[in-house]
């Protein structure tokens, strides 16, 4: 998809961690983690978007279905966040799929990977995670 591949040359020459467009609008992130989806989620409507990011695990693959993104491109993806997209039909791409998302440390798992490890609800995914950042991961 050309818009995919637009919207991840936008991240990758601008520094950015996300991307989202559906062709007249653009807003992007250069915050880390799930904070910039949790921030569009509560700012607007990207139903129909296109996006791109850098690193796509479980976590932010739900919250990308509570957007209701049609497309997503990924540097890096789990497993998991593929499994997810397909499931809600998202149509995905990626450069690297991984078994699953280590933490900032590189020393385990991310902290939301294992929030929503065991959930299949996109709902009760994002109040997994916003009940986790609350409580200061």
């Amino acid at each position: 998809m050309t818009e995919l591949r637009e919207l991840k040359e936008i991240l990758l020459r601008e520094g950015y961690t996300c991307v989202l467009s559906n062709g007249a609008d653009t807003v992007t992130s250069r915050a880390r983690g799930v904070k910039p989806l949790l921030e569009f989620l509560d700012s607007g409507n990207y139903a129909g978007y296109y996006a791109a990011d850098k690193v796509v695990g479980k976590a932010a693959a739900f919250l990308y279905v509570c957007m209701g993104v049609a497309a997503l491109h990924a540097c890096v993806i789990s497993e998991a966040a593929i499994e997810v997209c397909r499931k809600h039909g998202i149509a995905v791409g990626y450069d690297v799929a991984t078994s699953h998302i280590i933490n900032r440390k590189g020393d385990g798992l991310c902290p939301m990977e294992q929030t929503v490890a065991a959930i299949d609800d996109p709902q009760a995914a994002k109040a997994a995670i916003i009940a986790k950042i609350k409580a200061g991961i």
